[in-house]
């Protein structure tokens, strides 16, 4: 008996090829496994296979295989479904503010925050500075209270330059108090807070602290605070100290709402 070269010849090449039709496995469909016939409800994933739970409770793992399922009687090719990507959350900068896109350099606003020292507008450089960089503030450093009064007359706030102002040691009877009262524009906010320098706001527990050491009334507060750490350079404690700061978690309450206060209030929509 002779036959073809091809043994194909004898096949007609004009029959379509079956294709497994595929779906995709998604919670809830209710499948058959076409070998063992165990029929099911999806209800999970695991390492490449699908777990079917039965009316009666049982479950079964099966794998992912080519055409391994029927589905209203038709056998398929399930597979598993893409997980959609998480939706991506926003960045949030130290302060907790949600960050605001990347835009251009911005004319600064009229208005300004002041706050006493150059340690004061570090720290609020640093949990504070996208919030204050996408307002357009600025923030200048004082160099002291004695003269508040008077710079605040020549500032001269108005609706359209308000003046915001963070004063440590804020607390009823002492000096601060007493100049802040001074002051009586109500396009200027002083807000402030209970600790004596702006260090204390700091909480001691980013320094593996309970508390910071008391210093005696009446003594210079950074002097004591070195001389009971036993540091010599101030400068480079504080350096090491705002290091360890990396959010408005690390800072005490008061000084957080006076900051945000301040900058709701040079912000705020002009009258």
């Amino acid at each position: 008996m002779r036959y073809s070269d091809d043994v194909l010849d004898s096949f007609d090449r004009r029959k379509p090829r079956r294709v497994t039709p595929e779906h995709d496995a998604e919670l809830g469909m209710v499948v058959e496994d076409a070998g063992s016939g165990f029929c099911g409800e999806i209800v999970g994933f695991e390492y490449g296979a699908v777990t079917l739970e039965d009316r009666h409770g049982r479950r079964r793992h099966f794998p992912l295989d080519p055409a391994a399922f029927l589905l209203d009687g038709t056998v398929v090719t399930l597979r598993r479904p893409q997980s959609s990507a998480a939706p991506a959350q926003p960045r949030r900068t130290a302060s907790g503010s949600v960050a605001a896109a990347p835009g251009r350099a911005q004319v600064a606003r009229a208005g300004r925050i002041w706050v006493e020292g150059l340690h004061d507008a570090e720290l609020l450089e640093r949990i504070w500075g996208d919030d204050l960089r996408a307002e357009a503030v600025v923030v200048e450093p004082l160099h002291g209270v004695d003269d508040l009064p008077a710079a605040v007359r020549e500032f001269a706030p108005g609706p359209g330059r308000r003046l915001g102002v963070l004063v440590d040691h804020l607390v009823t009877g002492t000096k601060e108090a007493r100049l802040a009262q001074a002051v009586d524009s109500p396009h200027c906010l002083i807000a402030g807070h209970p600790y004596v320098d702006v260090w204390q706001a700091v909480k001691p527990s980013r320094l593996g602290m309970e508390e910071w050491p008391v210093v005696p009334y009446g003594h210079p507060w950074k002097e004591g605070i070195c001389a009971a750490l036993g540091v010599k350079e101030p400068a480079l404690f504080w350096r090491r100290l705002l290091s360890r700061v990396d959010s408005y978690h690390d800072l005490e309450t008061p000084l957080v709402n006076s900051v945000e206060r301040l900058i709701d209030f040079v912000t705020a929509p002009q009258e």
